[in-house]
């Protein structure tokens, strides 16, 4: 089952200023990934090519990083991702920027449920979590913060036992 997946925020910033987001990833100061509930990010070393790591039972290794504009982590883990998911950096503006996140993957063997079922509502959920961060990290707020459907927050307490 193929799967393409896009979460994109309009944000009154410049394009340094969103690009620097992508470089805290999994470091101390992560300005970007979400916090609570969600599991952290962390790698084996620094943000770099070649750095392994993922966050809760997702596994990847960062394929391809252009420091402030763009990075892209390959699946290893669960079983049955076969693909990428990628943070991108789009100048509209001087003063605006899009910052986009893509999911692109082959969903094979348990994943062809899986997916629809538990990793796609926690996915969507994770990502707009996300990219309310990037939001108040810019702004010092958020517009319209992301709200958790009762499914999610249901798979959100399964997840914490």
């Amino acid at each position: 089952m193929g799967v393409h997946n896009v979460h994109e925020r309009l944000l009154p910033a410049k394009e340094s200023e969103v690009g620097a987001l992508i470089d805290t990833l999994a470091s101390e100061g992560d300005l970007l990934w979400p916090r609570a509930p969600w599991p952290p990010m962390r790698f084996d070393r620094p943000l770099a090519v070649g750095a392994v790591g993922g966050h809760g039972p997702v596994r990847y290794t960062v394929e391809a990083y252009a420091p402030s504009q763009w990075v892209r982590f390959s699946f290893d883990g669960p079983r049955g991702f076969h693909g990428f998911h990628e943070y991108a950096v789009i100048p509209v503006d001087e003063g605006h920027t899009v910052l986009r996140h893509t999911l692109s993957m082959n969903a094979r063997g348990p994943a062809r449920t899986g997916w629809p079922l538990l990793w796609r509502p926690l996915h969507d959920a994770c990502l707009e979590d996300s990219l309310d961060r990037a939001e108040r990290a810019c702004t010092g707020t958020v517009a319209r913060p992301a709200r958790h459907s009762p499914y999610v927050r249901m798979l959100l307490r399964a997840m914490a036992r």
